[in-house]
């Protein structure tokens, strides 16, 4: 019998480098911080670690502008530092994937500096989006607010879906296509594992640039912006060169859609592994919710995979929180969530920090966020600075060992953090961080074991049971206590420990009953 390929059915953590450790001491996390911490992420029991970018950039949106494609931005180190990080975390038993940003460039990336000082109309433009007129060349808007259009002294717009700072490039050149096998093979032979690939359904825009509909749209494959049909074509070239390495190197891509169907466009065979299962995220807390996504998803994709939070999004504890009078609701569902999430078939995403419990930080002074949407929407949308401040390792004060001592993190850290530093919780069996070690490692002991499939059981009120051979899980969103389902044990508990009730916010896992 032949073994899956690792990336089915892998936990992966993500590591926002600029927060996860810093050990040049000057507020920025960088790689030999990260190679620091390796021990950490093997104890904590992941299979895999995705990076950020961490390629040259302005940071003009924290290294989604590339401005480089084969280096790595000072501020986080060297190549050879990066060749030392590949090589530690094979030794650790940890894969490596690393984010690739294929929609856009940097504006100080050399093709459009290029592009800058060429005329209208020539080769250097053709790599990027550019178009005459006196008006912009139709209605979008940016992601990150206001014009997704930019007027040169010389006339000519370009295309920025997000920041100004982030030329679109223009799939419909093969110099474009050719760039990008040629930086996949570059990380490739230095040994990366996968890519994570950025904005994965933005590559091809609509060939006459046709306005959006007044009434709005989604990601729907339908959309002048998003998922155009040309954009397979490009995973199935570089579904073909992640082939041709040994040890099967994947891809997963950051796919926004409105149905499950339009995602299994993206995980056909012949194209990306996996895709970001966001319907999960997106959820409320509510059983109901929980098992249709579960069904639609599992209906759709045979590689699925479930993340709760990521640099993007309001950390998932803060999330389930809002709207309950209990202060702690939020910790208890995001344990709960966990464990739900670690039992489906497929592989999990954990965002660097959410196994200490971290809130989000809703309170940073608008003097410190940096993130782009805050800036271009004059402070009128948050952005997500707050689930990106840098992690508490130990200590009683700030900079909590994330830099050394007397260092400044490049965002504030909130002084209660004492309480959720991982030196901190290192020797409580009731903490999150032991929880996550625990549920990670029965997960991984089980895992081999267990059917790719789900099987419902009966549910009493805002509940959901569902069993995969000899797992059986049970999660209760609902607000009284309801009975276990019959069982041969208890495995793991996100809350008490008790054999015969389930608790409201909690989940377990049960060995199945004979």
């Amino acid at each position: 019998m032949t073994s899956s390929p690792w990336w089915r059915d892998a936990v992966v953590y993500e590591i926002y480098v600029r927060s996860f450790a810093d050990a040049s001491g000057d507020g920025v996390g960088d790689l030999q911080g990260i190679r620091s911490r390796l021990p950490y992420l093997a104890e904590l029991g992941v299979d895999a670690v995705w990076l950020t970018p961490f390629q040259p950039s302005p940071m003009a949106d924290g290294g989604y502008d590339v401005a480089d494609y084969r280096d790595v931005e000072p501020l986080f180190g060297t190549l050879a530092d990066f060749d030392a990080l590949v090589t530690d975390a094979h030794a650790h038993g940890l894969r490596l994937i690393v984010d690739i940003v294929p929609n856009h460039s940097s504006s100080a990336h050399a093709w459009f500096k290029a592009a800058l000082a060429a005329a209208p109309g020539s080769p250097e433009r053709d790599r990027y989006i550019f178009r005459d007129g006196e008006k912009p060349p139709n209605n979008w808007t940016s992601v990150f607010s206001g014009p997704a259009w930019t007027r040169l002294p010389d006339g000519q717009w370009y295309l920025h879906l997000f920041a100004p700072e982030q030329p679109d490039f223009n799939w419909r050149n093969p110099e474009v296509h050719e760039e990008f096998l040629d930086v996949l093979r570059f990380w490739l032979d230095r040994g990366v594992d996968g890519f994570r690939i950025d904005v994965a359904m933005g590559l091809y825009k609509d060939a006459g640039l046709a306005d959006v509909p007044p009434s709005g749209e989604g990601f729907m494959s339908r959309s002048p912006i998003w998922s155009r049909p040309e954009v397979h074509e490009v995973y199935r070239e570089w579904r073909k060169v992640l082939d041709s390495y040994p040890g099967d190197r994947s891809a997963v891509g950051e796919v926004w859609t409105d149905t499950p169907e339009d995602l299994a466009l993206y995980v056909r065979p012949d194209e990306l592994h996996q895709s970001f299962n966001f319907a999960w995220l997106e959820a409320p807390w509510s059983a109901t919710a929980f098992r249709k996504i579960i069904d639609d998803t599992l209906a759709a994709v045979t590689a699925p995979t479930w993340v709760l939070s990521n640099h993007d999004v309001i950390r998932h504890v803060t999330r389930y929180g809002e709207g309950s009078l209990d202060p702690d609701a939020g910790l208890a569902r995001g344990r709960a969530a966990l464990l739900a999430m670690l039992a489906l078939p497929g592989s999990a995403y954990l965002y660097q920090g959410e196994e200490l419990g971290l809130p989000e930080v809703k309170d940073l002074p608008a003097e410190a966020r940096q993130d782009p949407i805050f800036i271009r929407s004059h402070g009128e949308l948050p952005g997500r600075d707050g689930c990106r401040v840098p992690i508490p390792w130990s200590g009683t004060a700030a900079p909590f060992g994330f830099s050394p001592e007397g260092g400044h993190p490049w965002l504030p850290q909130p002084a209660g953090w004492a309480a959720l530093t991982a030196e901190h919780q290192e020797g409580d069996p009731a903490s999150t961080l032991s929880f996550y070690r625990r549920a990670l490692a029965l997960r991984r002991s089980l895992r081999a074991s267990l059917p790719g499939t789900v099987t419902w059981l009966d549910a009493p009120g805002d509940a959901l049971v569902f069993s995969r051979g000899e797992l059986t899980c049970a999660i209760n969103c609902g607000t009284t206590p309801v009975p276990l389902p019959p069982h041969a044990g208890l495995l793991i508990s996100s809350g008490g420990p008790d054999e015969t009730t389930l608790a409201p916010d909690t989940a377990v896992w049960l060995r199945t009953a004979p």
